[in-house]
């Protein structure tokens, strides 16, 4: 751990030998699924590819010699990346009972009165921070069914309202986010409901899947956006983590796609939710529970229980698990809300811009020297980060980047470091 900045950091050797796994890529996640994931989401009205960016002169600042990041913000409308999952697994699910295809299914025929007709009602429930839930609703409201959410205390009434404005049913717990996920286990059991989760455990393990390959579609673009700039593949991906679902399924595709020549992995957590930093600590190949409250300002990232088929794949290939305090998150803000140059401006809220601010830290802070060199982050580095959400917490957003909540480094006798 940097004792000057907070920040933890587990290293991991090549192919995560001291675990002894080889390094091969899920299956499922490969260039083949994505193609089907792809063109289901294409069938989808308002369909594009979310803005790939380039910050040139940020990584100017910080030495490296390109960061790129994806602006998901953009994703159909919902400020946040989570619709690609939950349109997918939905697809997938109302196509089996259907009894067709992938391949057959489209998003215009699952909403047509003829499918509707033969599936009846069916009600989606789920446990969400926020982004989740709204994903969910959303796709359930544009195929004629309904919805009910779950979520932990203290959400933001932003993030509720906006589940809300859909039609669905939303209903903040007394529980964390891990409590609210059992509810909605629990209420589906006795209503007949049908849970569309992004973590899988013992029989449920269909969804989490379809989910994590729908995330492999801002995958596949960002690797088509980088071909059609000229610019090489990235040699360093920086994934924000909460059960793990979003960072192993975009790692998974790339590393499906190119192998050996694949970028170094580092996972990012927040310090009151880092399952996958302590799992990674812990060493015995299993995946770990964090308690508690998750209390961070990365709400999107406040999960204690890792998803067990996301963990395997980050256990054997992520290159490093980070922990960070909150104030890692707000710097990554403020440094995208305010870039130097002519970069671009990106608005990105707490959970989405966690990367940024670590990358930038590592580049910067002496005491990380050790996980920069082992991460082999310099002038030949090629940054690949993904700003999963935007400002879908309105109240939040401005505290950070036009109150200073969350200061750099709180600490006075770090407070000169500057970019």
């Amino acid at each position: 751990m940097s004792m000057e900045t907070g920040i933890r950091y587990f290293l991991q050797e090549t192919g995560n030998q001291t675990i002894g796994r080889p390094r091969e890529a899920a299956t499922f996640l490969d260039e083949a699924k994505t193609q089907e994931v792809i063109r289901f989401h294409r069938s989808i009205h308002g369909y594009k590819p979310a803005p790939l960016h380039f910050l040139k002169h940020l990584a100017e600042r910080l030495g490296v010699r390109a960061i790129f990041i994806k602006d998901e913000s953009y994703r159909f409308g919902l400020n946040a990346f989570k619709v690609l999952g939950a349109t997918y697994a939905i697809g997938r699910h109302l196509s089996a009972r259907l009894g067709i295809s992938v391949e057959e299914a489209s998003f215009e025929l699952l909403r047509s009165a003829e499918a509707k007709q033969k599936l009846g009602a069916v009600t989606f429930v789920t446990a969400t921070d926020g982004n989740h839930g709204r994903a969910v609703a959303w796709a359930a409201q544009q195929l004629g069914q309904k919805a009910v959410v779950f979520l932990p205390k203290g959400s933001a009434e932003q993030r509720v309202e906006a589940i809300r404005q859909t039609g669905a049913e939303a209903h903040v717990t007394d529980g964390n986010y891990d409590e609210a996920v059992r509810l909605s286990r629990k209420m589906a059991e006795e209503n007949g409901w049908q849970v569309v989760q992004d973590t899988a455990w013992e029989g449920y393990t269909d969804i989490p899947r379809w989910i994590m390959q729908g995330y492999t579609t801002m995958a596949r673009e960002a690797l088509e956006q980088l071909e059609e700039s000229g610019e090489p593949v990235p040699t360093h991906v920086f994934l924000q983590a909460g059960v793990g679902s979003m960072a192993a399924a975009v790692h998974g595709y790339l590393q499906s796609c190119l192998g050996d020549q694949g970028p170094a992995t580092i996972i990012v957590e927040p310090h009151t939710a880092n399952c996958l930093y302590q799992s990674a600590q812990i060493g015995d190949g299993a995946p770990h529970t964090v308690d508690g409250d998750l209390e961070t300002i990365m709400a999107g990232l406040a999960c204690g229980e890792p998803n067990p088929i996301a963990w395997e794949i980050l256990r054997d290939h992520a290159a490093a698990f980070v922990s960070c305090p909150d104030w890692v998150a707000a710097t990554g803000m403020r440094m995208l809300a305010a870039p130097p140059g002519d970069d671009p401006r990106i608005i990105s809220g707490e959970s989405g811009a966690v990367g940024l601010g670590l990358l930038a830290e590592i580049m910067r802070s002496g005491e990380l020297s050790a996980l920069r060199e082992h991460l082999g982050l310099g002038k030949d580095s090629v940054i690949l980060l993904f700003s999963t959400e935007g400002n879908t917490d309105a109240k939040q957003y401005e505290d950070v980047v036009w109150g200073g909540k969350y200061p750099l480094v709180p600490d006075p006798s770090c407070a000169s470091r500057q970019l």
